[in-house]
């Protein structure tokens, strides 16, 4: 359980962003892989697990890498609002992370993501001809030929709030809600 200390505003701030930059790096670190909820076209909830792939305290941004024809894509054209959750029982702590999207499909980010992912196994889940989720159109040899245009996109998702929650082993849980105007405390 972390000590009071710990949980001083700017204390706190920071320590979740170095876990949020580690998870980043790191790939056993409970928060790499959040959940993303969205709204999607039906206007029911939707929620599905991504890979953070970077952390930015400075710059109040978080990014995910995802192929451009994902439904969550059209989701978030429609509506950038979404959150991300982070679990780690690790540090028994619970993120709720809530973001405004920016889907980015062309320009320098993506070129230098592409860069770094063309390189790598994970390459051919950008280049696969039919868009995830379809229906695999024949044979899998035909469904996991590469195509010749990657489809990476990159969401970036600029922080709004977070709401952090410690649940305690031996005490009483915490909670905060952290915004630009600075560190609230809550009734867990």
């Amino acid at each position: 359980m972390p000590t009071e200390a710990t949980l001083a505003g700017d204390t706190l701030i920071g320590r979740i962003w170095h876990e949020l930059e580690r998870a980043t790096r790191e790939r056993d670190h409970a928060w790499r892989t959040p959940v993303l909820a969205t709204v999607g076209s039906d206007h029911t909830p939707q929620a599905r697990t991504v890979v953070l792939r970077g952390a930015d305290q400075q710059r109040g941004e978080l990014r995910v890498f995802t192929d451009g024809r994902s439904p969550k894509v059209a989701e978030l054209r429609a509506s950038l609002q979404a959150v991300l959750v982070f679990w780690s029982a690790p540090l028994n702590w619970q993120l709720r992370v809530r973001v405004a999207m920016q889907v980015l499909d062309s320009g320098a980010e993506v070129a230098a993501a592409w860069e770094r992912i063309a390189r790598s196994a994970a390459a051919c889940d950008y280049l696969a001809p039919a868009a995830p989720g379809q229906p695999l159109p024949g044979s899998e040899a035909q469904a996991d030929a590469p195509g010749d245009a990657h489809h990476l996109t990159v969401l970036v998702a600029q922080v709004l709030a977070i709401d952090w929650l410690a649940l305690g082993r031996d005490g009483p849980h915490q909670r905060r809600r952290i915004t630009p105007g600075g560190v609230e405390h809550l009734v867990p």
